[in-house]
């Protein structure tokens, strides 16, 4: 056992078990507890639970940070020390042990008992992403730095942790030094634990690949839910809560409840996806409950039940499959915006709109050309080059025939 405080910790040899685990229990008052590996549930993150619920955080926000939460608290018995004694030095490690360790491995739910196998991540060929690897993303990493940041200053002001922020911010720099006026004020402290995040190009589905995913659906209701993501923009959990009475064909309008905002807003939508929205309510007709504050999407197999995130998902990852490809539900989303703002004649600001930003700048990343469109444009580039340009002939000097004319009297009456 390594002492307190000891800055030699040896984190090549540590291990981090996947003990405890995070539940969800059905209750609207606590949807997420997390268990320690004897079962029983955390006060400290009750607690914090209870205060993002206060703050109007949803319950997918809880689910989010208490992954977060969860990593945190196996490191922490793994080196044997209480999350209230937890000091900068096991922040430390622990920042060190997630940027540069595995995750823990997972055994298949199939077979629980058997060791887990681990698979080589190649990039797709048709997309060109990778698929989750062994290491930590560094948008989980950050993200991990911010919630516990956020939960040791919540426990700091009730006076049931630590005197000290274990997470504490980086040290604050010469105010807006060297800024460019042209470029938006960027916040100026930070974690002193959290990476550098890589600014990233969403990526969007191209048009042909695109119909010939779509050609792979296999329902009307799966082709109607494909076709409100490409059109309206809405995160697949907006469009999966949508009810019943939200959809306006006659205006070509859904009504969606916003992640952030929990507002309404009416997004406007393709009229091929009305179309395909109306075949599938044909098809359920006198199935399903068809109430104005019934859902609108439903299980196609008995017993009938709202369609969750995770069976939408199901639904994409298979048509994925026949097409080799391994495109989410959330690039559709940036396929709608890359659409939008290539669009003349319709404002960014219209985008801004549609996309339920808070902020333009979020929204203008989507007028940066893909990688695919620069690969394109420099090859057409080449290409110009290569080809033989015709010379120009140079134009002969002379005088003009009407002036001759004047000039020795030619010219007509």
């Amino acid at each position: 056992m390594i002492e307190r405080g000891d800055p030699c910790r040896d984190l090549g040899s540590l291990v981090v078990p996947r003990a405890g685990s995070l539940a969800a229990t059905g209750d609207l008052w606590e949807p997420y507890r997390l268990l320690d590996s004897s079962g029983e549930p955390i006060a400290a993150v009750a607690a914090y639970f209870g205060e993002l619920q206060a703050a109007g955080r949803s319950a997918a926000t809880q689910r989010s940070y208490g992954m977060a939460l969860l990593r945190w608290f196996r490191f922490l018995w793994a080196v044997e020390i209480a999350w209230q004694e937890a000091t900068r030095v096991e922040a430390r490690d622990f920042s060190r042990w997630i940027q540069i360790g595995s995750k823990p491995a997972r055994p298949h739910w199939r077979a629980p008992d058997q060791p887990p196998v681990v698979k080589t991540k190649r990039t797709n060929p048709v997309t060109g992403k990778r698929p989750p690897g062994e290491k930590y993303a560094s948008s989980t990493i950050a993200h991990c730095e911010t919630v516990l940041r956020s939960f040791y200053g919540l426990h700091l002001d009730a006076g049931t942790g630590p005197l000290v922020n274990p997470f504490p911010l980086a040290r604050a720099k010469r105010p807006h030094a060297h800024h460019n006026p042209m470029d938006r004020f960027e916040p100026q402290r930070v974690g002193l634990f959290r990476p550098r995040q890589p600014k990233r190009i969403p990526r969007q589905i191209p048009e042909e690949v695109f119909n010939d995913l779509f050609a792979r659906l296999s329902t009307d209701r799966d082709r109607a839910l494909v076709a409100f993501w490409v059109s309206t923009g809405a995160r697949a959990a907006e469009l999966l809560g949508v009810l019943r009475s939200a959809a306006d064909p006659g205006q070509q309008l859904i009504t969606v409840v916003r992640k952030g905002s929990r507002a309404l807003q009416q997004l406007p939508a393709s009229p091929d996806a009305f179309v395909w929205l109306r075949l599938y309510q044909q098809q359920v007709h006198g199935l399903v409950p068809a109430g104005p504050d019934d859902p609108l999407w439903w299980t196609l197999r008995r017993p009938f039940r709202p369609l969750n995130y995770h069976a939408a998902r199901a639904m994409f990852v298979r048509a994925n499959a026949l097409l080799g490809s391994n495109w989410s539900l959330h690039d559709l989303r940036h396929t709608a915006a890359y659409r939008l703002a290539r669009d003349p004649e319709t404002p960014i600001t219209d985008v801004q709109w549609v996309l339920g930003h808070a902020s333009l700048t979020t929204t203008q990343i989507y007028t940066t050309p893909t990688p695919a469109d620069v690969i394109d444009a420099v090859l057409a580039h080449h290409r110009r080059r290569s080809e033989p340009q015709p010379q120009a002939q140079p134009e002969r000097l002379g005088y003009r025939p009407e002036s001759l004319d004047v000039l020795f009297g030619r010219s007509k009456p």
